[in-house]
């Protein structure tokens, strides 16, 4: 069946990146299609390192622009979703053989002023031995230093962003492919297919194929010819552990490669140890190596006071990330900053298909502006740009002065709202949803209004909201993508999570 209005934008991929350019376009009043074969974030958004940043390991190969950029973004993403997105302090031990302190307080002073004006405290040196921020270090590490940036829930962001283009009109797909595209004058005819569904055709002025690890793949799919442009698929692997310390703030830690890696405390009880940078052909299904748990653990080893084992892992998940190939053979020197390649046929005048390559999730919304930039001529009634300053669902936090101080103003009004409820499952609540957690929450009083409890905060009601309006649909959409209760729970309550998300099967609805 073909649509009888063509879309304005067809956009393949329900990644941090497509979903922050349908958000963008459907409120610039474009009208927007995105299809995701499998469910949103279920690839590269969801197996991030979780932090939004400037990268400051970036200086050393002279990614101003894009470090500059990535530290401004990371003050506006803190004010559009401080429910989901925190500040953190990473403390940087020093070790005088990999890089002298001269080098460091020289990057750590770019770091402070590269994103010009900011609401973070700038970095500091400390004493390690006698401060709590040596706490779980070796005794060895003397003096280290401190700077900010901050994490967030990563799958969430790519969720709130798509339901965002929503409710501004975009129409969101999941579990849809894209199976053929073809040029036809100055539009594109489309085969979609939903799981379960029949093909069905769609018509659309533009396409931006945001495939992620399969963007290559997207764009020889549509093209007559195969594009000259290339992605380099670089496999980033990370272990969760239970708690290494009990303060608040992250480590970053040298290796003698010149790699670094982080230790971030992680959905409370656990710390998240990562990232990897390891070039791969098979980008499907990634898996952490026995290698790369190694790497890690020795690193993590060199400077904790307890050793970490194997047996302490109590999660691992790796992703791909879909760089540019700018002919580095190092892969953690290829470029992070996103490349965006428009392909208007061989003529020159068909219909466009824009291509995203790279990217940071600290930086979506800037990409997402850039990529609407390129499309303007096809879009000349295109309104002007305004993710800036319009907070993400839930986002809209009664206004203070310290953005922490917000976050605890808003539970305490929350737990005095519903004081039968329990604190930990507000707290819970109010991280994953913000405002909107008193939609969820709607006239509860107890905990049995919430239905069936799964355990580790999870009820039967908010599974129920997570269906009904966040495009949930198997117990994993669930357990690891818009909350993380898989982490804590045992196997038999996420069996319980599985068996009861099997007997819902929400139905998608058509694409018109």
């Amino acid at each position: 069946m073909n649509n009888e209005r063509p879309y304005d934008l067809l956009i393949v991929g329900g990644g941090i990146n497509g979903a922050g350019i349908a958000r963008d376009a459907a409120g610039r009043g474009l009208s927007v299609l995105l299809v995701e074969r499998d469910d949103l974030a279920a690839h590269t958004s969801s197996w991030s390192t979780k932090l939004i940043h400037g990268g400051l390991r970036y200086l050393e190969y002279y990614e101003f622009r894009l470090v500059s950029e990535a530290l401004a973004e990371r003050e506006v993403l803190l004010a559009l979703a401080p429910h989901i997105i925190e500040p953190l302090a990473f403390v940087l031990p020093h070790e005088p053989h990999l890089r002298p302190k001269w080098m460091i307080r020289a990057g750590l002073f770019l770091y402070d002023h590269l994103g010009g004006r900011m609401s973070l405290p700038k970095s500091f040196g400390v004493d390690l031995a006698d401060s709590r921020w040596g706490a779980g270090l070796q005794p060895r590490f003397r003096r280290g230093f401190v700077y900010a940036d901050a994490r967030v829930d990563d799958a969430r962001l790519v969720v709130l962003n798509a339901l965002s283009a929503q409710q501004k009109g975009a129409q969101i797909r999941v579990r849809t492919r894209l199976v053929s595209a073809r040029r036809d004058g100055n539009v594109w005819r489309a085969q979609i297919l939903q799981a379960g569904g029949a093909a069905t055709e769609v018509t659309a002025r533009a396409i931006v194929n945001a495939g992620g690890p399969w963007v290559k793949d997207v764009l020889d799919s549509v093209r007559t010819v195969p594009s000259a442009a290339n992605v380099r698929h670089v496999k980033g692997s990370h272990i969760v552990v239970p708690r290494v310390h009990p303060e608040e703030h992250a480590y970053i830690l040298q290796n003698a490669d010149n790699r670094i890696a982080f230790v971030i405390p992680y959905e409370q009880h656990y710390s998240l140890i990562g990232t990897t940078d390891v070039a791969v052909d098979a980008y499907a299904n990634p898996e952490i190596s026995g290698e790369e748990v190694g790497y890690l653990l020795n690193l993590a080893n060199a400077y904790l006071a307890t050793p970490l084992t194997t047996s302490d892992i109590v999660w691992t998940y790796s992703g791909v990330r879909p760089l540019y190939d700018d002919g580095s053979s190092d892969p953690s020197a290829v470029t992070r900053d996103y490349v965006l390649k428009l392909d208007t046929g061989d003529d020159g005048n068909g219909a466009p298909v824009l291509s995203i390559f790279g990217g940071k999730i600290t930086t979506y919304r800037k990409l997402a502006e850039s990529a609407l930039q390129l499309l303007q001529p096809t879009f000349p009634a295109m309104t002007a740009p305004w993710t800036r300053d319009e907070p993400l669902p839930g986002g809209d936090l009664p206004k203070s002065d310290m953005r922490n101080g917000a976050r605890a103003a808003f539970l305490a009004a929350l737990c005095r709202r519903y004081p039968a409820l329990p604190d930990g499952l507000l707290r819970a609540l109010a991280h994953r949803y913000g405002t909107r957690a008193l939609e969820l929450l709607g006239d509860a009083k107890t905990p049995a209004d919430l239905g069936r409890d799964f355990g580790c905060t999870l009820s039967e009601r908010e599974i129920e909201f997570l269906v009904r309006h966040e495009w949930a649909v198997t117990a994993d959409d669930v357990l690891w993508r818009r909350t993380k209760c898989g982490l804590p729970m045992n196997g038999e309550q996420r069996d319980a999570v599985r068996d009861y998300m099997n007997a819902v099967q929400p139905t998608p609805a058509p694409v018109r």
